[in-house]
């Protein structure tokens, strides 16, 4: 057992004295196949700088039983293989002032915010039981592979409980991500409650991670996967992710949000009391099934010029809409994904639809599905093939609203206690 000093470098088996350490310069690994315990020792940095603990090219170690506060980053770690860092706690890492600015979700590796925990190519790694609250960012994670990241509480922090670039083929399972959120003030009476703020963010090409029974509630936005970086010509999608048992209810915002992403999956998870519990604009081939969508104030399910979707056996109880689809003409956007050009080639199957204001409503160049665009605006081609059957329908305003959409095929649908059942208008 040693005591800790400003700078000390570990090359073995260590194990600390308990206690609280001024540590201005952090602790380094500077060895491979080792142990450190923190043994509940902590270790405070100096107005939020530098980092508390230091590893940069290291195999097969384990971080545990360690607090760390008052860095910039709490545990750094560059270039390392089957890390493993467990039951620590990290607090008041380097963060930008609540209730300032609107986040940049693109900030690139070599300019990262504050966080508890940076890793940048780091595979083949574990991060349990981690205390994550209270500061920034949780966890950040730059081109990463193959990490496990369970029973983490990474809440009430201002920008992200965890933050994945460019990181895939990852586990992120129980964890815990509530009231990630913050206010970008514009104006004296105005703002914006959110301000990208999310309990889990997928940029740049985050894909084939699995994340299953997480909670992601009250946040900015719950899981928010975004595809095309401003001023991008190129889609860097986060595709192929599954979401299975999460729950991001209550966000101000969106519960689910994945934009210009391909082939993502979610199922039985909960989407409650957001303004949108998902949505997916400019996204293709998506499955949602079984999930639980209900009380969203501007609806269950949004999609702008999405295709190929699939949306079986969901539950979408009192939401404004249960399903609002709808296509519009972006200059940008045409050029970058042309084939996402309108709405099309959905399956809207099986669903239990009660007591929402338009179950389903389909329709052409409309501004956020339901208002008309600016004039001059071009026109998309009509929303077409979408096929909605076997639903159940029930006391809704209107059943099926389709507006200027054509090919839709409606089947074997039970109806209900509708003013009315289908809606079309040419």
């Amino acid at each position: 057992m040693i005591t800790p000093t400003n700078g000390l470098v570990i090359t073995e088996d260590t194990t600390l004295a308990p206690g609280v350490y001024f540590l201005p310069n952090g602790i380094t690994i500077a060895s491979d196949n080792l142990t450190l315990d923190g043994n509940g020792a902590v270790l405070v940095g100096q107005k939020q700088q530098g980092c508390g603990l230091t590893l940069f090219n290291q195999k097969q170690v384990t971080v545990k039983n360690l607090g760390l506060q008052g860095y910039y980053h709490g545990i750094y770690a560059n270039r390392c293989d089957f890390l493993t860092i467990t039951g620590c706690t990290i607090r008041h890492t380097g963060e930008i002032r609540a209730n300032t600015i609107f986040l940049d979700i693109w900030r690139p590796a070599d300019k990262p915010y504050g966080g508890a925990i940076y890793l940048r190519d780091v595979r083949n790694s574990t991060l349990s039981q981690n205390d994550l609250q209270h500061q920034m960012n949780g966890l950040l994670s730059y081109h990463c592979r193959q990490l496990r990241v369970v029973e983490n509480n990474a809440s009430y922090n201002s920008g992200f409980g965890f933050h994945l670039y460019e990181t895939s083929d990852s586990l992120f399972q129980d964890n815990v991500a509530d009231y990630c959120c913050r206010y970008e003030p514009r104006g004296e009476k105005k703002g914006h409650l959110g301000a990208d703020a999310a309990a889990f963010l997928l940029v740049y090409g985050s894909s084939r991670n699995l994340f299953r029974r997480n909670l992601a509630r009250l946040s900015g936005d719950g899981f928010f996967l975004a595809g095309l970086p401003p001023e991008a010509d190129q889609v860097v999608g986060c595709d192929f992710n599954e979401f299975e048992e999460n729950d991001a209810s209550y966000s101000p915002n969106i519960g689910f949000e994945a934009t210009f992403s391909r082939r993502n999956v979610y199922r039985n998870n909960t989407a409650n009391f957001c303004n949108y519990g998902f949505w997916l604009g400019f996204s293709r081939e998506f499955i949602l099934e079984d999930n639980e969508i209900r009380r969203n104030h501007s609806a269950g399910v949004a999609v702008e010029n999405g295709f190929g979707m699939q949306v079986r056996r969901n539950r979408f109880y009192q939401n404004r809409h249960g399903v609002l689809l709808w296509s519009r003409f972006v200059q940008q956007f045409s050029r970058v994904v042309p084939e996402n050009d309108t709405s099309r080639a959905w399956l809207i199957e099986a669903n239990q639809f009660i007591g929402n204001e338009k179950a389903i409503r389909i329709a052409a160049n409309q501004d956020h599905g339901t208002a008309p665009l600016s004039p001059g605006t071009p026109a998309t081609p009509k929303p077409f093939s979408h096929v909605i059957r076997l639903n159940d329908i029930q006391k809704s305003q209107i059943g099926v609203d389709l507006h200027k959409v054509i090919n839709t095929v409606l089947e074997g649908n039970r109806w209900v206690g509708n003013g009315r059942n289908v809606v079309e208008k040419e």
